[in-house]
C-alpha cells in the first residue's frame, strides 16, 4: 500500500506534472499572456487615479465658475421671478384683477428695474456664495461621474466613454449630481438669500445670513429645500449628461457620414457647443417646478421690502409634495413654471459653456500632467 500524499506536496506535484506534461497548459498560458499585454496596452497613456481626479475636479471647478459668472444676470432674474408669489404676466394681472400688482411682469422690465434700483452689481447679487456653490459643485461632480464611467468602461480615457450605454450615462449623471448637491447645498441656499432679497438688503454679506440662518433655524436649516433638490437633481442631471453623451454620439456619426470618414471622432468647440446647448435646454424644461419649490423652500422667513410684494412666511409648507400643492391652488399651473423664460435662456449657454470649457480644459491639463 503506497504511502498517502500530503496536501503541502501538490503545488510540488503539480509543478512537476507541468513540466513533464506541458501541452494541455499552452492554451491558458496563451490567454494570460495576451490578457496582460492587452491591460498593459489599455492602461498605456493613461493617468493614475489620482491625477484623473485631480484633472477632473480642475476641469469642472474652472468651467463651472466661468459659466456662473457669465450667465449671474440671467440667473438672479430667474431668481426674482421664483420668489415673487403674485404672477409674473401681465395677461395674468388683467385676468385675475389684482389690487396688488406685481413687482416683476417681463424678463425686459426686470431687468430694468434691477438695474435702475440696484445699479449693474445687482446683477451679480450673491455671485459670490454662487462660485463658492457651483466650483465644489461640478468639481465633485464631473470627478464623480468620470469615476463612474471608468468603472463602467473599465478604461480612463474619455474617449472610450462615448461608447458606454445611454442608460449608464443617465444613471452616471444622476449619481454624480446627488453627490455635487449634498456637498455644495449650503452655498446654494446663501446664493438664493443673497439673490432674492433686493433693495434694502436684508444681509450686507454672506456671513450674516449664514449666522441669522444658524440662530433662526439652526445647523439644518442651511439644508432648507434639500429634498425636492435632490428629486429635481436626479432627472436634470440624469438627462443634462445622459442627453449632452447622447447628442455626441450623433454629432460624431454624422462627422463620419459627411467627411466618408469612419474614424472622424473628434468634434469642433462649435459642435461641443451645441451638444452643450441642447442638453441644458432638454433638462431645464422638464425640471423646473422642482427648481420653485426649492427656491421657496429657500426663502422661507425672509424679510424682503413691502414693494417686492408677499413674503414665503416661515413654515409655509409641510413638504415638497405640499409645497407644489399650495402653488397649483394660490398660482395654477403657471406659478410652477415661473422665471421658465430666463431659466431656459440661461441653461443653454450656461450648459453648453460648462461643457465646451470643461472639455477644453480637461484636454489642456492632461496634456500638461500626462
Amino acid at each position: 500500500m503506497s504511502a498517502p500524499v500530503s496536501i503541502a506536496s501538490f503545488p510540488v506535484l503539480s509543478r512537476r506534472y507541468f513540466l513533464s506534461h506541458p501541452l494541455p497548459f499552452l492554451p491558458i498560458l496563451r490567454a494570460v499572456v495576451v490578457g496582460k499585454r492587452r491591460a498593459l496596452a489599455a492602461m498605456e497613456g493613461e493617468p493614475g487615479q489620482l491625477k484623473r481626479a485631480m484633472i477632473d475636479a480642475s476641469a469642472g471647478a474652472i468651467s463651472g465658475g466661468i459659466s456662473r459668472t457669465v450667465t449671474s444676470p440671467l440667473d438672479v432674474i430667474k431668481i426674482r421671478f421664483q420668489v415673487q408669489l403674485e404672477p409674473t404676466s401681465s395677461w395674468t394681472l388683467l385676468r385675475k384683477d389684482l389690487s396688488t400688482p406685481s413687482k416683476y411682469t417681463s424678463m425686459l422690465q426686470a431687468s430694468k428695474d434691477i438695474f435702475r434700483e440696484e445699479g449693474i452689481q445687482g446683477f451679480w447679487r450673491g455671485n459670490v456664495p454662487a462660485l463658492l456653490m457651483v466650483m465644489p459643485y461640478t468639481a465633485i461632480q464631473f470627478t464623480v461621474l468620470h469615476m463612474l464611467k471608468t468603472f463602467a468602461s473599465g478604461s480612463s480615457k474619455t474617449e472610450n466613454h462615448i461608447n458606454l450605454s445611454p442608460y449608464l450615462s443617465y444613471i452616471s449623471g444622476a449619481l454624480a449630481g446627488c453627490a455635487a448637491t449634498v456637498g455644495s447645498y449650503p452655498f446654494d441656499l446663501l446664493r438664493t438669500i443673497l439673490a432674492s432679497q433686493g433693495e434694502p438688503k436684508v444681509y450686507p454679506n454672506m456671513r450674516t445670513a449664514l449666522v441669522d440662518i444658524l440662530q433662526t433655524r439652526g445647523f439644518q436649516g442651511l439644508y432648507a429645500g434639500l429634498s425636492p433638490t435632490l428629486v429635481e437633481i436626479i432627472p436634470y442631471a440624469g438627462l443634462q449628461f445622459g442627453t449632452y453623451d447622447t447628442f455626441k454620439r450623433w454629432t460624431m456619426a454624422w462627422n463620419r457620414r459627411q467627411y466618408s470618414n469612419p474614424t472622424a471622432e473628434s468634434l469642433s468647440s462649435f459642435q461641443l457647443l451645441l451638444c452643450g446647448l441642447a442638453a441644458g435646454t432638454c433638462a431645464k424644461l422638464v425640471c423646473h417646478p422642482l427648481d420653485v419649490v426649492k427656491k421657496r423652500f429657500q426663502i422661507e422667513g425672509l424679510q424682503r421690502h413691502p414693494r417686492y410684494g408677499a413674503r414665503v412666511e416661515h413654515r409655509a409648507y409641510k413638504n415638497m409634495f405640499d409645497a407644489m400643492k399650495r402653488i397649483l391652488q394660490r398660482e395654477g399651473w403657471a406659478g410652477l413654471y415661473k422665471g421658465i423664460v430666463p431659466s431656459t435662456v440661461k441653461a443653454a449657454p450656461a450648459g453648453a459653456v460648462t461643457f465646451v470649457a470643461y472639455e477644453l480644459t480637461s484636454d489642456w491639463l492632461e496634456s500638461i500632467l500626462t
